[in-house]
């Protein structure tokens, strides 16, 4: 099918968190937009899948990154006002860790304090518990005398397929055009008010701009002296089984975050989704490895399990040991963690919204909404420049 008489104001390459999210807000800005997937999302391929996402007001990876979440919170409540379905449970977070550790986690030392900092630089309601406190009011929570943690009750999870799912149909009523299992082969860029986008089976399609949201695969868009930036790695979600379902029930148990003295060791997790699930989801990181985004996912090795197991379970009371199922999720980092949020060096008319560095979804609302904004405007009402790709070049 030959598409080069199709013109549009921009066009979307990938449509996972921050794509569906950009399509949405630019078809509802009046703009006509193309939205195109390799897959079809919501699916389990990229980095927007297996139920939950966390979200806390108070972003211990920097205050940059609050009113980004603040906007989302907002902006997923008009969506679940616009189409009915249930997004943003706000059940609580909690996280637990030692004042005054030198660990790293998300590209900053000290997450506990660093998270209570910024609810205090942003009047984020919050309570800083001491051990006996947590083991009073969370009794599912093992925690040491000399650990203590933050709790916020504003915060909670997201359900990201449903957050996919909402955000590209209601593009669609407001006139965007997807394309699914159409891949990109290559975009040019001509002069400086059009780009070319081809793709293998739908043939070259033409825009006035052009978003990259495309998660793991942006690196098939970029020259080799910035995709050097972006890593990717496979991350594990695992389900353990409860004994007692309902000490797991959101209404009990809230979402968690616990942190150690050794460098990005976390392990973090959600409540039961409802009275028919029979798990809850704990997951942790790793990078010691990075992959490609085609690769297939391996068998995680047994000791890794095993390993995972007790991690989760000398957390946590009333889990019976057994894993229900795992999942890979792909988390695409730069070497400092933060978001890429940014205009392509060499293009004014082609935008970066990638990668997010495996806490993007919390903010993918909003950052949605300011891609439009510099499409549309030229400027966004959010402060986006700690988001440059220039800060990665400079290190």
């Amino acid at each position: 099918m030959n598409n080069t008489d199709q013109h549009f104001d921009a066009i979307i390459v990938g449509l996972g968190a921050m794509g569906s999210a950009s399509l949405y807000q630019l078809a509802r800005r009046g703009m006509r937009v193309l939205g195109i997937d390799r897959f079809s999302p919501p699916h389990t391929k990229g980095s927007t899948h297996g139920e939950t996402r966390v979200t806390r007001l108070a972003i211990g990876e920097g205050t940059s990154y609050v009113p980004l979440v603040i906007r989302s919170h907002e902006l997923w409540r008009e969506i679940e006002q616009a189409t009915g379905e249930s997004l943003l449970t706000q059940n609580g977070g909690l996280i637990i860790g030692k004042r005054h550790v030198d660990s790293r986690q998300h590209g900053v030392d000290n997450f506990l304090l660093s998270t209570i900092a910024a609810a205090e630089e942003f009047d984020i309601d919050h309570d800083t518990l001491e051990a006996g406190d947590v083991r009073r009011r969370f009794p599912q929570f093992k925690i040491d005398d000399d650990e203590s943690a933050y709790f916020e009750p504003a915060a909670g999870f997201v359900r990201p397929e449903k957050c996919v799912t909402a955000q590209l149909s209601l593009a669609k009523e407001q006139g965007a055009e997807i394309w699914l299992e159409t891949i990109v082969d290559q975009f040019d860029v001509v002069g400086k008010s059009k780009v070319t986008v081809d793709t293998a089976t739908r043939g070259r399609v033409t825009a006035e701009q052009l978003v990259l949201t495309s998660g793991a695969w942006i690196g098939n868009f970029l020259p080799n002296h910035l995709s050097q930036w972006f890593k990717v790695y496979a991350q594990i979600q695992y389900w353990f089984r409860p004994q007692v379902k309902s000490q797991f029930d959101a209404s009990q148990f809230p979402i968690f975050i616990c942190v150690t003295e050794h460098d990005h060791d976390m392990i973090y997790g959600f409540p039961m989704l409802d009275s028919t699930a029979d798990a809850i989801k704990v997951a942790a990181e790793r990078y010691d490895t990075t992959i490609l985004a085609d690769d297939e996912p391996t068998a995680v090795p047994e000791a890794i399990i095993t390993a995972m197991n007790r991690r989760v379970t000398d957390r946590i009371k009333g889990l019976t040991g057994e894993i229900t199922r795992m999942q890979s999720c792909l988390y695409t980092c730069t070497n400092d963690f933060g978001f890429v949020i940014d205009h392509h060096p060499e293009y004014d008319n082609v935008l970066l919204v990638s990668p997010c560095s495996g806490h993007g979804f919390k903010h993918s609302a909003a950052i949605g909404e300011a891609a439009a904004e510099l499409i549309t405007q030229g400027s966004s009402r959010l402060d986006l420049r700690p988001f440059r790709l220039k800060r990665l070049q400079s290190k």
